[in-house]
């Protein structure tokens, strides 16, 4: 059984101008996106060894010349060009293939994530994943949104028990920098784990099919987007410790479909025992 979310807040000012800007900038990175893909690209190492292609620095440049036509008073920041416009209340943050090593290696798991932030909080958020067509669209006031061809129904899945519970996290390596020992206590305490997805793994768990996922150096530009999207499916997006994300978070993401199980996770992720 899944279940959507109730929107607990008041619906978002604007929302159809705001919403307009960011899938016109989400249509328009696939554009730039689709004709690298398998292509070849030339992959450059960052100063933190993470990938990037001309792809993601395209993608990016494409997004925020939309969004600053659109709404130029509203702050970008983005992962590979920074911050443009500080001050304003409203930040659009970017990550235009979140996933460049799924990209680099032909796995149409990467996708492009564009937030918006009003205050500081994340209140509307695509995942758009151009190879499959697929879009995510959470915000504010409204139930997610699933738009592709393909099968899924927006909505999170029933699973108060951990040890019925799919677990996915994106690689290995990324819990050897964990704050804490204990995420592998909360592997043994799921029903089984599945490595890989980045930003597309948060999709599948609002769709019902993932139901946990516990990562940890995770930038804002990693997370932003997902927070409307899960939430507005009938999940829960926090830190380890169950606190609200924000922009200095100490990079730690828990995202759980069904609410219920949040506490557990959080107690085994900080204490390696379950919260019951």
């Amino acid at each position: 059984m899944t279940h959507t979310g109730t929107p607990l807040a008041a619906a978002l000012p604007d929302a159809d101008r705001l919403l307009d800007a960011a899938t016109a900038a989400a249509d328009a990175a696939a554009c730039v996106i689709r004709p690298f893909f398998r292509s070849g690209v030339t992959v450059d190492d960052k100063s933190d060894q993470s990938p990037v292609t001309v792809a993601d620095r395209t993608a990016e440049r494409t997004i925020r010349a939309i969004l600053a036509e659109r709404l130029p008073d509203h702050a970008v920041l983005g992962e590979e060009f920074g911050l443009e416009r500080a001050g304003s209340r409203h930040c659009w943050v970017i990550d235009p293939i979140d996933g460049t090593r799924a990209f680099v290696t032909g796995r149409p798991t990467f996708g492009t994530l564009i937030a918006l932030l009003e205050d500081g909080v994340p209140v509307l958020g695509i995942i758009d994943q151009p190879i499959t067509g697929e879009r995510w669209i959470g915000m504010r006031g409204r139930p997610t949104r699933y738009e592709s061809r393909l099968p899924g129904t927006i909505g999170t899945r029933r699973c108060a028990a951990l040890k019925l519970a799919e677990l996915s996290c994106t690689a290995p390596e990324m819990i050897a920098d964990a704050p804490t020992p204990y995420w592998d206590a909360l592997r043994r305490a799921a029903r089984r784990v599945t490595w890989g997805g980045d930003c597309y793994a948060y999709g599948l768990l609002a769709l019902g099919q993932v139901d946990v996922i516990a990562e940890c150096t995770m930038k804002i530009w990693d997370w932003a987007a997902l927070v409307p999207i899960i939430e507005g499916a009938g999940g829960r997006v926090t830190d380890w410790h169950g606190r609200t994300l924000h922009a200095q978070s100490d990079g730690t993401v828990l995202a759980v479909g069904d609410p219920a199980m949040l506490a557990d996770a959080v107690s085994l992720l900080n204490t390696g025992l379950p919260a019951r």
